[in-house]
């Protein structure tokens, strides 16, 4: 098991007999931490994952379905809103851990360029229901806790920090701090043809340096403090300076521009949420649009990427808050992983996409949240955004990033417990690290991570050594791999 990391709370991390009935429920004495710990915890956690509420609703809210038609921005928006509020308070109360659920990135936009694309929204997200009701059964008969009990406890190790790389990435690149240049012979390159350039990426690099120094002098809410501080600063800098959008409402690009959200005080902060896209699901329509074989591959690939997208994150934040026991395993994972899979089906209940476990968790858990009452801060504010969506606009990803890059690093250091003069463990661990920041994705990562250590170790003659369930998921790896050219041996377009 890793190390446990480096808080950034001096506040001591030792249990203590419970206070009253909320301390005993939630273990929060028992776990080292205190009420005030958990509510700054919950409080970071929403502030880095707010743009969700913006970012969704761009995604799937705008995306044409086979006939043209398109689910609008404020219907999306505070759907996305109630769903995360109602299963992030779902999470801390059942699952009891700090980790906040929403409307996952990836799942998303597949969901609204791959599927919706051919069929209605209806049926799409019919589809994103199915897969939530299989993964909630593969919970209740105990496989998907099985299956995570049978990771090697370095390659969990590895998962961390793998999470610690992709997210550190997701925050340079959001800032546009790192950045896909056009015609170019490399895939990325710092700022704007190689130069750092705009006021936006002054905020965002001033903003990482003031969390850096605040976690390293371990200030107390270091994190949320760099979110607020640094919010600040944006809204000054665009008041003055007039920035405005990368990408404007006709269109027109402007690379030293706001990347997602601009930095203003908003006209109004209270708007009443249309919550009419709940419901609107048909639970077999898709079978009939694409036909059996297809609908079940689009389930599948969905199944797949939810299931271990959730399973590294839990992996990587209870390693980072320190919550695995010495086997590498979280004490009532199986309640985590429940919560998680009910959240897949409200998410496509509710028309906002599959809902999954975040990774930006892991910025509260570097607040110093331990349990499930940061979960439950979250939630209610998630729920309070349904209502003060332009507030939640305010807040530009330039401000919300430094705090994933400071938390990626933390994740990170946790390398140094994988036995790297063990080739047979070392090689597939390097895999996991590296192919989740250079592919996006969690799942892949682990896949790669997954494939490559049952064959080493095939090869080298410990084939036994490989847990039989570790077996079958490397072979739904290679079938999700090679998934294309599957649907085309069998005729699916």
């Amino acid at each position: 098991m890793a190390d446990a990391p480096t808080t950034i709370s001096t506040e001591p991390d030792v249990p203590r007999p419970p206070r009253n009935g909320l301390d005993r429920y939630f273990s929060i004495s028992a776990r080292g931490s205190s009420v005030q710990r958990e509510v700054r915890g919950g409080l970071a956690t929403f502030f880095t994952m707010a743009y969700i509420v913006v970012l969704n609703p761009l995604i799937v809210g705008t995306a044409p379905d086979a006939g043209g038609q398109v689910l609008g921005v404020p219907t999306v928006a505070a759907a996305t809103a109630l769903v995360a509020g109602v299963l992030t308070i779902l999470m801390g109360v059942v699952g009891r851990y700090p980790f906040a659920i929403a409307a996952g990135l990836g799942i998303n936009a597949f969901l609204a360029f791959g599927i919706a694309s051919q069929m209605d929204w209806a049926d799409a997200m019919g589809l994103v229901v199915l897969e939530g009701l299989v993964i909630t059964v593969l919970v209740l008969t105990g496989f998907r806790t099985a299956v995570f009990h049978a990771i090697p406890a370095q390659l969990k190790t590895a998962i961390s920090v793998g999470i610690g790389l992709f997210i550190a990435l997701i925050g340079f690149v959001d800032a546009g701090f790192v950045r896909t240049p056009a015609g170019a012979a490399v895939p990325l390159e710092l700022g704007v043809g190689g130069n750092l350039q705009g006021w936006p990426t002054t905020v965002f690099v001033v903003g990482l340096l003031l969390t850096a120094v605040l976690v390293a002098r371990r200030v107390k809410g270091a994190i949320l403090l760099g979110i607020v501080g640094t919010t600040l600063l944006a809204v000054l800098v665009e008041a003055f300076a007039d920035v405005g959008p990368r990408v404007g409402a006709d269109g027109a690009t402007d690379p030293v521009g706001w990347s997602l959200v601009v930095p203003q005080l908003p006209e109004q902060l209270f708007s009443a949420p249309d919550l009419s896209l709940l419901g609107r699901f048909s639970l077999f329509g898709s079978f009939a649009e694409v036909g059996v074989v297809a609908a079940l591959l689009l389930v599948f690939t969905l199944m797949l990427a939810d299931f271990f997208d959730t399973m590294g994150t839990v992996v990587g934040v209870g390693a980072e808050a320190g919550l695995l026991d010495e086997r590498g395993r979280l004490p009532g994972v199986d309640r985590v992983l429940l919560v998680d899979s009910v959240a897949a089906v409200a998410g496509g209940a509710g028309s906002t996409s599959s809902n999954t476990t975040y990774i930006e968790s892991a910025a509260g858990v570097g607040e110093g949240a331990r349990t499930g009452l940061a979960s439950v801060v979250t939630g209610v504010l998630f729920l309070l955004a349904m209502f003060f969506t332009p507030l939640v606009q305010v807040v530009p990803f330039e401000a919300a990033t430094p705090a994933l890059v400071i938390v990626g690093f933390l994740m990170i250091t946790q390398v140094r417990t994988i036995d790297f003069t063990d080739f047979t463990i070392a090689i597939p661990a390097f895999l996991t690290i590296v192919v989740m920041p250079f592919t996006y994705s969690i799942t892949n990562g682990i896949g790669a991570g997954f494939v490559s250590y049952a064959v080493i170790q095939a090869v080298s003659g410990r084939a036994r050594t490989v847990h039989p369930l570790l077996w079958l998921v490397a072979g739904l790896f290679v079938v999700y791999f090679a998934i294309a050219p599957i649907e085309a041996l069998l005729g699916v377009v």
